[in-house]
């Protein structure tokens, strides 16, 4: 969700019920990224006051980290995290051990971004809480094993939970994950065509346009493989058949936004073929709801006869 989510996708997911979740780089400078989450904890706490028993109960927040060494702007988020204190943190692009600490000290949990076994390992050793296994067909920084292959492996090593992501784009497609072992499931492109997502109009509908074949997964643009739509990178000038080779990998959120390059060119997972409209957070995770009851409804009746 880089440059898509932000305050207001993160208080519309929470106030659905959902985890509302966004990378602190959307964020520049370190300024508004206390802006942000100031709103974000003063929209939440309003929220429970104006409805003493909500028919729907607010879901957490969660702040997610860069924690590569190229991040120098690290310590201040860690700072910002322990002052407004998300009961979420997921860590990306590094191991989670600077935010644990951290986190963990004011009762927060850390879940660590993982894409094989052995950073999954790695990540479990330093002391995370929790895994999000990002698998195959996953937006952005995607991942390249089978959901079902990773989830079970990791089963073999690690008890707490997991997270899935790669191509889950309704509520199937979270029933198989929670049927495959997982306990939560991460949803990114779902949310691109959103009202309240901070996506560029043409950035959602290209979502709603486009099919999987719309998509190429390269490292060129940052220097880590990640799954990009091949008509955002036309339309600077990049042929998706002849990518760029990988640049060196830099994701220092102290540097402005404005004039990288990868700014007007989208990522979005495999999962983009379902999604039909633009519409807003509640809307879509009604819908979710609904297609999740079928889908246990539906395995539960093909349950054979003991």
């Amino acid at each position: 969700m880089f440059l898509i989510s932000g305050p207001d996708l993160v208080l519309a997911a929470c106030k659905a019920g959902i985890v509302g979740a966004f990378p602190t780089p959307n964020a520049r400078p370190i300024d508004m990224l206390d802006a942000w989450m100031k709103q974000i904890t003063e929209g939440l706490a309003q929220a429970r006051d104006e409805e003493q028993q909500p028919k729907t109960p607010l879901g957490p927040w969660c702040a997610n980290l860069v924690t590569h060494s190229s991040n120098v702007r690290l310590p201040e988020d860690l700072e910002l995290i322990a002052k407004y204190q998300p009961p979420l943190v997921v860590t990306a692009l590094g191991s989670p051990k600077p935010a644990i600490n951290a986190v963990q000290a004011y009762g927060g949990q850390v879940f660590a971004d993982v894409t094989s076994i052995t950073l999954a390992k790695k990540a479990v050793a330093a002391g995370a809480d929790g895994l999000a296994c990002v698998s195959a067909g996953a937006g952005g920084h995607t991942g390249t094993l089978s959901p079902f292959a990773f989830v079970s492996a990791v089963r073999e090593f690690f008890d707490g939970p997991i997270v899935v992501g790669g191509a889950i784009s309704d509520g199937w497609g979270v029933a198989g994950a929670i049927a495959c072992g997982a306990d939560y499931v991460y949803m990114g492109t779902r949310f691109i065509p959103v009202v309240e997502s901070m996506a560029a109009q043409a950035f959602k509908q290209m979502v709603v346009d486009c099919t999987v074949d719309d998509l190429i997964v390269s490292a060129g643009i940052t220097g880590t493989p990640a799954s990009w739509l091949k008509p955002s990178l036309r339309a600077l000038g990049i042929d998706p058949d002849n990518m760029p080779a990988a640049p060196e990998r830099q994701y220092d959120s102290s540097k402005p936004i404005a004039a990288r390059k990868w700014v007007d060119v989208w990522a979005a997972g495999q999962g983009l073929g379902s999604i039909k409209a633009i519409e807003s957070v509640a809307t879509v995770v009604d819908r979710l709801a609904l297609e999740y009851a079928q889908a246990t409804t539906r395995m539960e009746g093909l349950r054979y006869p003991c």
